[in-house]
């Protein structure tokens, strides 16, 4: 129970917003989902587990001693356990930016620092903040997550659990998954979401290939589905730089060059995957601004990794002497390379 109260006290203080809605909530949620975990050598002793949940189970254990022992993520008790929260998201993330810009709103959190996003346990509690949000003027939008990492917080109450929302996801993303959050508990700095998101996006992606290279029908689905997130990057990339220059140019016609650009891209939305067309559908300023953290410099950390000679241990140590650094000189310095002797 002191074990209990104290991860309680510290969600407080992660989650410590002026909103004491927004924090109450966020450690009632977060202690909730820790109650309804169990390890999963539980759920493949009880007999009725579904078969199928059963085999995901055991894929994922596979997926976590391969987390460390191959790519140098965290030796710990995340993702030993699972929790079915008989709901399709752990959390809902607020996402908001300015009606002409890309600069979005942040929160800032006692220890974690400054986030672009805030995360809402009630999807409900989440739609009337960002209403709120809008009377204010600012472009809105309110995503479901399957997953977030507590940055090993959780350790003392057993550790980020596994989750319905994401455990039947196809093989390759069930382990981009694992590895991007177990990446989060490797390195993480306060105040910058971007580099963040950026080096867990990296660490999914090439993290998921080696564990796939041995599995070449699993390897070319994956590669497929990220072939289709590519063009759809492509697209959402192109309408962001033109909507900058618009947001750069004069202010009189900033409204109708924004709507001009935004139908256009509407209309040329990816049809093949309708996930991607609905997200051109309800796209927003708020909806460019986060995606660009997710994806911006991933490019940039791939060349990092092949400056350490493709050396996960060198990799992480690496992006750790990123973190004193200026978000500036930081970026500055990931396009610095120094090949591993």
């Amino acid at each position: 129970m002191i074990r209990i109260l104290l991860l309680a006290a510290a969600l407080l203080i992660l989650s410590g917003c002026s909103a004491v809605s927004h924090w109450s909530q966020a450690a009632g949620g977060h202690l909730g989902i820790m109650r309804a975990a169990r390890p999963v050598t539980d759920w493949l002793a009880d007999p009725d587990t579904p078969p199928e949940l059963a085999r995901r189970l055991r894929l994922s254990q596979q997926m976590r001693d391969f987390a460390t022992a191959r790519l140098a993520l965290p030796d710990n008790n995340s993702y030993r356990r699972y929790a079915d929260l008989h709901r399709p998201a752990v959390v809902w993330n607020l996402v908001a930016a300015p009606e002409f810009g890309f600069q979005l709103k942040t929160w800032c959190y006692p220890i974690m620092g400054c986030a672009g996003y805030q995360g809402w346990f009630d999807r409900q509690a989440a739609e009337a903040h960002a209403e709120a949000l809008r009377t204010e003027g600012w472009e809105v939008q309110v995503q479901p997550i399957p997953a977030y990492s507590t940055l090993g917080w959780s350790r003392l109450l057993g550790g980020d659990p596994l989750l319905n929302t994401f455990i039947r996801y196809p093989e390759g993303e069930l382990a981009a998954m694992i590895f991007h959050e177990l990446a989060h508990q490797r390195v993480y700095v306060a105040d910058d979401t971007g580099f963040n998101e950026a080096y867990a996006s990296m660490v999914e992606l090439l993290g998921a290939r080696e564990w796939l290279a041995a599995k070449p029908e699993a390897l070319a689905a994956f590669e497929a589905g990220r072939a289709q997130r590519a063009r759809f990057l492509t697209l959402a990339r192109e309408g962001r730089d033109r909507l900058k220059a618009i947001y750069a140019g004069p202010a009189e016609s900033r409204a109708a060059a924004k709507a001009a650009v935004m139908a256009e891209l509407r209309e040329r939305a990816p049809r093949e995957a309708p996930g991607w067309e609905a997200w051109f559908q309800r796209a927003n300023n708020a909806s460019f601004a986060i995606l660009s953290a997710y994806d911006e410099l991933v490019p940039a950390f791939e060349r990092l990794f092949d400056c350490e000679g493709r050396s996960w241990p060198g990799f992480h140590a690496a992006v750790e002497a990123l973190k004193p650094l200026a978000p500036a000189a930081r970026r500055a310095a990931l396009s610095v390379c120094h090949p591993a002797s």
